[in-house]
């Protein structure tokens, strides 16, 4: 897995990919009622093609920023939910690493989950600005303490909401946080082979690292163990002062950097050679757009066949949550799932 370990003793843009209706320079726009001279016309009302017509000027108006001015008008803990196709970026950055970095790192935090057994540190991905934050459950698993770290250096406390360790996934919620800038969700069934893409990350602690790579294949089937097997001796992360901690790990009918014991599961991701390193887990993998498509959460390192991992690094092969896999799983993680 992608994250250090340290031992111590969807409101969906219904027109999305419409054409936007030019602005009428006339503003306010004519009267929607005849002249008192003219003949009266049937009455119509003001329905769905008036909305239509509104937001679309307004879409006009803001350009890529639609996603994220809709989030704002419906609320603290909505959503955003885009196509690939809407920009988070600045026109003038728009498909730079520069651009993404600086649109999207806000919306990363580091995480740091305390245990009986130790200290590990992982990433994050804020979804709400009220401070929900997407991450992969082996991040939080059996921890007795949360706290995240956010892009500025504020540190806030968070507790677990829901868990989905079939998926891999947890759902956290900051306490005391408001207007955080949340991450937009993309649509991973629009990622091709060949896309360019960036992670951000808190790769051994050194939070919000920028990486930058290609989508490298698709429908890749990663497995992991869906617990913490602290009492076996495998941890994860990259374990430290002790040998054989290890993030097990199962890929293409081999296992690296452990055994993934008995009680695996298994999940499609992403591929990608953008540098993931321990402590990447949790964290975004992102379009060139600024959207989000898969969390990071698994990486394959050579000394994977050793029996310490303290030697582990990135050499191209990273894997990704799809953030569909995220979207469909995230009402249940709301409703506070401890699968």
């Amino acid at each position: 897995m992608t994250e250090s370990f340290h031992r111590s003793g969807e409101y969906e843009n219904p027109y999305e990919g419409q054409q936007q209706a030019p602005v009428n320079p006339e503003w306010p726009p004519p009267p929607a009622y005849a002249p008192a001279h003219a003949p009266h016309p049937k009455k119509r009302g003001r329905g769905p093609l008036a909305l239509i017509a509104a937001v679309a000027i307004v879409a006009a108006a803001i350009g890529g920023g639609t996603a994220y001015g809709i989030q704002e008008l419906t609320g603290n803990d909505t959503v955003a939910s885009s196509s690939t196709s809407t920009t988070v970026v600045p026109s003038s950055q728009k498909g730079t690493v520069a651009g993404v970095a600086k649109a999207v790192s806000p919306s990363i935090v580091e995480i740091s989950a305390t245990s009986n057994a130790g200290s590990s540190t992982g990433s994050g991905v804020i979804i709400t600005g009220g401070g929900e934050i997407v991450t992969n459950n082996h991040v939080i698993s059996g921890a007795s303490q949360i706290k995240a770290t956010t892009s500025d250096g504020k540190s806030y406390t968070a507790k677990v909401v829901g868990t989905d360790s079939k998926k891999d996934l947890a759902l956290i919620k900051l306490e005391n946080a408001s207007g955080l800038k949340a991450a937009t969700l993309g649509d991973s069934a629009g990622i091709q082979v060949g896309d360019q893409v960036v992670a951000i990350g808190s790769p051994e602690g050194l939070s919000g690292t920028v990486t930058s790579g290609i989508v490298s294949a698709l429908d890749r089937d990663v497995t992991v163990p869906t617990e913490d097997d602290q009492g076996q001796g495998q941890q994860w992360g990259q374990g430290q002062g002790q040998g054989g901690d290890q993030w097990p790990f199962e890929f293409g009918g081999r296992q690296f950097n452990g055994d993934t014991g008995s009680d695996t599961t298994t999940y499609k991701a992403l591929q990608t050679d953008a540098s993931l390193n321990p402590g990447n887990s949790g964290g975004a993998l992102i379009d060139m757009n600024g959207n989000i498509i898969g969390i990071n959460s698994a990486m394959y390192s050579p000394a994977g066949q050793a029996s310490s991992s303290a030697d582990a690094g990135s050499v191209g092969l990273g894997f990704a949550i799809p953030i569909n896999t995220v979207k469909a799983d995230l009402a249940k993680l709301r409703a506070g799932s401890t699968d």
